[in-house]
């Protein structure tokens, strides 16, 4: 049944890795947890089975981009999907919510925070749920590399509907993380599933350099292909992007501060080939599907291991060769470090702004509770006299501790209604040609404006209509003005919300999970990752596979470590591992590329061979697979 389902709906013949038995096992009621390291399929794990049920899949994943994207796919396919998450309004939720409970739905994506919501814990009382999805489960762990709390809400979901089981997705997790995993979403029994993190086919490299804008210049224009430059700051993406573009490096780049328009655009660029080059924050990438990446570059070193796999891993998931390269110097070290007390301020700090919050919103002792604050945090510290990086820290802290909800990047865009009716919009006189465009382009790409108010994107309307964004803002509100419509402007400004009423300074508990077992953990983090910069005896891919407890001695004899060890392949190694291709290749027949690592020779010597012979066109290699030319 469920190869059938895979068959109509995704027109592959069979599952790949560990899917089956992860399906098998949730399609049997039991909680489960899968590690399938990026690329590996794990849509596919959780879409199958939940086909082959009655009820709705609940999805829970953090990635409103990626959720959106499931969505279309899977309607495109004919399969009801549906999702709920920060920027609808109350009547679209419901409906969502109450179709799933009529059964018009098979999905259910929903993201963390909205679990907690009380319209959300009443409907799905009254909704038949045949499982419930965790997407990105490391989110849950407070050992993982991106801890959420909003992920621990899931545990009390579980309450609402004993009978789901869970399935746990997730692409990087240490040992310790697993169990973790399984103990905050209640698993009943201990159930994991775990592809190898192995990933073949890309080379890792680390380069130590002191120029690191001149190796990476050297290092595009020395692979072709797709790739992804990752750095940390904003502004760093921008400078980059030009000094590629200087260099004849078509790139472009992309940042969690853009418009969503213009994020949109530049990503289908990219995905189509238009754009050679994506310089990035690590707010790019999750959900992306492109399977062509031939280099993932890192400028900056991450927080952690995690982080470093998981974005290296949108390389070459094609099957064929790609490169995942670290650009280090003597100064990453002491910039890593140096977050640490960026991110942990000292407690007293902590209460220090937690006690100036209150003065600055003039919020009474023992009371506050509820009460919600816009939070211009460059007003905040210019009154007070303090940096907005520790300031940003002490005040998500405080937010993990459960004294205020402190929301960075709301989802408040613009939105906007027609006060006139169809007919009397129809009838309207002197509209300029601007105005009339951009009523045409409203009306194409958004339904129920003349109903109820309708969030939309003004550089969506802008790019469509060929008219400059500030032009399109200005033409929305004349038209506010002159009661054709009512529009609502985007607000970018993040807002505090009082979860408790306030107290004294002194009797704010900041515990050890919220801050010293944090610390603690994102020191180890950051040692792991200066560790595999600096080490240069061990071969990069059994590092990383080490890191995740999975002990393995096969080096890879392509890294940077290997390199240095075994040196450039001879002619006479070549020529014997040429032989042991065309005589695996002989029976004419088609081969996936991966059995070629069954090969007992140097990786460094098959790569060699496979490239001579590819070279002249005596193999061909397409997709995954190897065949005789």
């Amino acid at each position: 049944m469920y190869r059938q389902i895979l068959q109509q709906y995704w027109g592959y013949n069979d599952f790949r890795g560990i899917q089956r038995e992860i399906i098998e096992s949730i399609g049997s009621g039991k909680d489960t947890l899968g590690l399938m390291p990026t690329g590996g399929g794990k849509s596919i794990t959780f879409q199958v089975p939940a086909l082959a049920q009655e009820g709705v899949c609940i999805v829970v994943t953090p990635l409103i981009a990626l959720m959106k994207d499931q969505v279309q796919h899977l309607r495109e396919k004919g399969i009801l999907a549906t999702a709920v998450y920060s920027g609808m309004t109350r009547n679209e939720i419901i409906k969502a919510l109450e179709n799933c409970i009529l059964g018009n739905n098979k999905f259910l994506y929903v993201s963390p925070e909205r679990l907690s919501t009380p319209i959300f814990q009443t409907k799905v009382r009254h909704m038949k749920v045949s499982f419930i999805t965790v997407d990105e489960a490391h989110c849950i762990s407070q050992w993982g590399y991106d801890f959420r709390p909003s992920y621990l809400t899931i545990s009390e979901i579980r309450k609402l509907i004993p009978n789901a089981p869970v399935l746990a997705l997730t692409a990087t997790a240490t040992p310790i993380v697993v169990d973790d995993i399984q103990d905050k979403l209640q698993f009943r029994e201990r159930n994991v599933f775990k592809m190898s993190f192995e990933r073949k086919n890309i080379t890792y490299v680390v380069r130590t350099t002191s120029d690191k804008i001149a190796e990476l210049v050297h290092i595009l224009n020395s692979v072709p292909g797709s790739s992804i430059v990752y750095t940390r700051s904003r502004q760093g993406c921008r400078d980059i992007a030009k000094i590629l573009n200087d260099n004849n490096i078509n790139s472009t780049f992309y940042h969690a501060g853009l418009e969503h328009a213009v994020k949109d655009q530049r990503q289908q660029q990219w995905q189509k080939d238009e754009i050679r080059v994506m310089v990035a924050t690590n707010a790019f990438g999750m959900g992306i599907d492109k399977p062509d990446v031939r280099m993932v570059v890192h400028l900056d070193c991450p927080d952690s291991v995690e982080a470093y796999f998981q974005e290296a891993g949108r390389a070459g998931r094609d099957g064929n060769r790609a490169w995942a390269v670290l650009l280090y110097n003597n100064h990453d070290e002491m910039k890593l470090k140096r977050r640490i007390p960026d991110t942990y301020p000292e407690k007293d700090y902590i209460r220090n702004v937690y006690e100036h919050l209150a003065y600055y919103y003039q919020v009474a002792m023992g009371f506050g509770r509820g009460e919600t604050h816009t939070f211009d945090i460059a007003k905040f510290c210019y009154t007070y006299h303090m940096f907005p990086t520790l300031v940003n820290s002490a005040l998500r802290i405080l937010h993990n501790a459960g004294y205020i909800y402190y929301e960075t990047d709301p989802d408040t865009k613009a939105r906007l209604m027609f006060t006139l009716s169809r007919n009397e919009l129809s009838q309207l006189e002197h509209l300029t040609p601007n105005e009339e465009l951009i009523v045409t382009t409203m009306m194409r790409l958004y339904g129920g404006l003349f109903t109820d108010y309708v969030f939309i994107d003004e550089s969506a309307i802008a790019i469509n209509s060929g008219i400059d964004r500030n032009i399109v803002y200005l033409v929305l509100k004349g038209l506010s003005q002159r009661h054709i419509i009512h529009f609502i402007p985007q607000r970018n400004t993040p807002f505090i919300t009082y979860v408790k009423d306030r107290v004294e300074m002194e009797d704010v508990v900041i515990g050890k999970d919220i801050y010293e077992q944090r610390k603690l953990q994102m020191e180890k983090n950051i040692n792991a990752v200066v560790s595999y910069a600096k080490s240069d005896d061990v071969c990069r891919s059994v590092q990383l596979l080490n890191y995740f407890g999975e002990k393995s001695g096969n080096e890879c004899g392509r890294c940077d470590v290997c390199r240095t060890k075994v040196g450039e392949p001879t002619k006479q190694s070549i020529s014997s591992a040429t032989e042991a291709i065309l005589s695996m290749l002989n029976d004419e027949k088609i081969h996936d590329i991966q059995e070629l690592s069954k090969i007992p020779l140097p990786r460094f010597q098959m790569d060699a061979a496979l490239k001579e012979l590819i070279d002249e066109e005596k193999v061909i290699v397409e997709d995954s697979n190897i065949k005789l030319a």
